[in-house]
């Protein structure tokens, strides 16, 4: 493990994500890389299963920067939350906020994240998907209020961040705990050491 960490940084790494939670993830492993984000819209095709959506957004968002930066690794994810097999995207304003808090609460609900690899150059790309189950305490409404006001669910898919404010409403995590904060990191390392694998 710690060979590849140590031979990893010879390559040039860009994170098509603005995300400051996988910023601070892959800098806590020691990777060196710099951000691209890719703005693509993400749009929900009733076809697709929640796992093939977060799979196919990461891909697209990926395959974007990666045409621009083809000498590049591109590392891309997508995060989703989904409720009884329906996703819910991040709060457009307070009151949509606070309605899906309410139906989190007190509730298990599933945390997907599509990520993978891309080298445009080489034509290899990688892409996986992680599942973790987490659980919400039973909140009352002036503690989904208070957490609303806090500013923190407006930029996250579910609504809270498990990482600030909002690990204060979880009960528990069934599976990996870094997957709700935007990577699983065991499981990108595993696909990464077979990524690189592959390029050489």
């Amino acid at each position: 493990m710690l060979s590849l960490l140590k031979n990893v940084n010879r390559y040039n790494f860009i994170l098509a994500s603005q995300s400051p939670r996988r910023y601070e993830l892959l800098k806590m492993i020691g990777l060196k890389f710099k951000v691209r984000p890719s703005h693509i819209d993400e749009i929900y095709q009733d076809h697709l299963q929640p796992s093939e959506y977060a799979v196919k957004n990461a891909k697209k968002k990926g395959a974007f920067i990666a045409l621009k930066y083809p000498e590049s690794i591109v590392i891309a994810a997508d995060t989703i939350v989904i409720l009884k097999d329906e996703i819910l995207e991040k709060p457009k304003d307070e009151a949509h906020a606070y309605t899906i808090l309410k139906r989190l609460n007190g509730k298990t609900h599933k945390v997907i994240t599509g990520f993978g690899f891309i080298a445009e150059g080489m034509q290899k790309s990688l892409f996986d998907y992680d599942v973790t189950e987490v659980t919400f305490r039973k909140l009352t409404q002036n503690e989904i209020k208070t957490y609303i006001n806090t500013g923190e669910p407006f930029d996250k898919a579910g609504g809270y961040g498990a990482q600030g404010h909002g690990s204060l409403l979880i009960k528990s995590v069934n599976g990996c705990f870094f997957n709700v904060v935007g990577l699983p990191l065991a499981k990108f390392f595993i696909l990464l050491d077979k990524f690189l694998l592959r390029l050489s």
